[in-house]
């Protein structure tokens, strides 16, 4: 199964990371990816967020255009984070793979 969590608002990023550590109970396998653009992006940042970030077997991505929208640069991130050029493509491209899209 693979699955893309999708963080657009900077207040959704509690509510992924429970829907995320909930999924990671159950005993099947997931490929998972959040992604996070808009305002979101500067979740990244954020202290109480670094946990989640740092969690195995969850991919982070972070749009760039966001990133450029709010000042951010890839070197601000946490290591694991993925710079894509746009999440909107991201996520395009990771639905025509078979990603399940959630979006809390």
């Amino acid at each position: 199964m693979n699955v893309v969590f999708h963080i657009d608002e900077l207040a959704k990023w509690s509510e992924t990371a429970s829907n995320v550590k909930n999924l990671l109970k159950e005993p099947v396998e997931a490929k998972i990816v959040v992604l996070v653009n808009g305002g979101a992006i500067k979740g990244y940042l954020a202290p109480e967020n670094q946990s989640f970030i740092s969690t195995a077997g969850i991919t982070f991505h972070a749009c760039n255009n966001a990133m450029r929208a709010n000042k951010i640069e890839a070197a601000q991130l946490p290591q694991n984070v993925e710079v894509v050029p746009a999440g909107v493509l991201d996520l395009i491209e990771l639905q025509a793979k078979g990603y399940a899209y959630i979006k809390p």
